[in-house]
């Protein structure tokens, strides 16, 4: 079993997120713990997000008191409901839990069914729950779990038990091609990526590019490739270096050959589907470009980003360093291409929710579909000054996100006046 862990400030986004999937027959709530039972038995993101005002009201000095966790068992385990709140509320009491409140969805919408589970690390008093060390944590308790519930163990490569260990180049200490050789030489035994794309985005973040480069060998046209260490800046450094310093397994050929088996392994990774959801649940919490990097950085995934000289988004890739495995957008899903991406972050759509709701080709029957169930509360007339309303969920929403921004200054209000001010 994997889990991966987010960390953010939107319990809003994080909620809302999941409710959509039961609005659309994706999934559906397993468990509510310390959540009052509606009266018509049906949680509305409204409900769900004041269940968690007391501990967010009561929060201090937390920067990130949102915790967005996957619990993903492997394909072949085939576990029941009942099993699935079993192992979150296991899971939850090794990670030290169990006093608050969380809500556990199961999600169907791809083959390999798992479960997210909302809740806050801020007690009831304010102060944090410990996290430190929590990745391991997380692996020492799904390790448990997949023991006491008979699942398939995790692969070790994906849970970067034999990680290697690559340095950034730094331009800036000397001695370039010994650095470059450290990383070029030994990340295709290392890491899937199917074409020079996404090698380059890989190398980017040792701060490598490489370029294609062409001409002619006793008569005969040659291609080859040659390497530049990058600046702080991600601008070109130095003098370029050819392939064939480093290796094979740095030239063209041996990288093409590569490429195809990576595509082929690519096809059918298991990790597809969790770096997916992983993605599409950081969106939904993310505030913006840098908020999105930064939880997405903390699971193990770096997003390289490029743009044209206008500044427009025209490739995004995301690299999972647990599973070693490098996607561009468009392999994830056509809802989390490089257009997406330059809409959300110009501000074309204003939004900060996940790809789905970015569609602009949603269909009315769809609007309307995703207005009932849990977006019922959309009709009703508040008198407590807490609009929850989902405009910027919903495709094309226009100007600010006067609905979010109505939720926080409400939160800040109740604050002010438990401080008595």
């Amino acid at each position: 079993m994997i889990a991966k862990i987010g960390k953010g400030i939107n319990i809003f986004g994080a909620v809302s997120y999941n409710q959509l999937k039961v609005a659309k027959e994706n999934g559906k709530v397993l468990l509510a713990h310390k959540l009052p039972d509606p009266l018509d038995g049906h949680l509305t993101v409204a409900q769900i997000c004041r269940s968690f005002e007391p501990y967010l009201l009561a929060n201090n000095k937390t920067e990130k008191p949102v915790r967005h966790i996957s619990l993903n068992p492997d394909p072949s385990d085939k576990v029941s409901d009942e099993r699935f709140m079993k192992i979150a509320e296991q899971y939850m009491k090794e990670m030290g839990y169990a006093s608050q409140p969380y809500i556990v969805y199961k999600h169907t919408d791809i083959e390999r069914t798992h479960i997210h589970i909302v809740t806050t690390c801020v007690q009831i008093d304010g102060s944090k729950i410990n996290d430190s060390y929590d990745h391991h944590r997380s692996m020492a308790a799904c390790r448990n779990i997949e023991r006491e519930f008979n699942l398939k163990p995790a692969n070790e490569k994906t849970q970067q038990s034999d990680k290697p260990f690559f340095k950034p180049v730094s331009y800036t200490k000397g001695d370039i091609k010994g650095q470059l050789a450290a990383v070029i030489r030994y990340l295709p035994q290392y890491y899937l990526f199917p074409n020079l794309g996404t090698y380059n985005a890989l190398l980017s973040t040792f701060n490598i590019t490489c370029e294609l480069v062409s001409g002619e060998a006793n008569g005969k046209p040659k291609k080859g490739l040659v390497y530049f260490a990058l600046d702080a800046k991600g601008e070109k450094a130095g003098n370029p270096f050819k392939s064939s310093l480093f290796g094979r397994h740095a030239g063209l050929e041996h990288l093409e050959i590569h490429f195809g088996k990576s595509k082929m392994v690519l096809a059918k990774h298991p990790s597809k589907a969790i770096l997916k959801n992983t993605v599409e649940a950081a969106m939904h919490m993310a505030t913006g470009e840098m908020d999105f990097k930064k939880q997405l950085l903390g699971q193990g995934i770096n997003v390289v980003v490029r743009r044209n000289a206008d500044g427009r988004v025209y490739g995004i890739t995301f690299i999972d360093h647990e599973s070693r495995s490098v996607w561009n957008g468009s392999q994830l899903g056509k809802h989390l291409s490089a257009n997406i991406f330059d809409d959300w972050w110009s501000k074309r759509v204003k939004t900060n929710t996940a790809p789905g709701i970015l569609n602009k080709q949603a269909s009315a029957e769809s609007k309307e579909h995703e207005l009932a169930g849990p977006f019922q509360f959309l009709n009703v007339n508040r008198d407590d000054g807490l609009v929850i309303a989902l405009g910027s969920l919903l495709p094309e929403g226009q100007g600010e996100d006067y609905e979010e921004h109505a939720f926080e200054n409400w939160m800040k209000k109740k604050r002010k006046r438990r401080r008595g001010i």
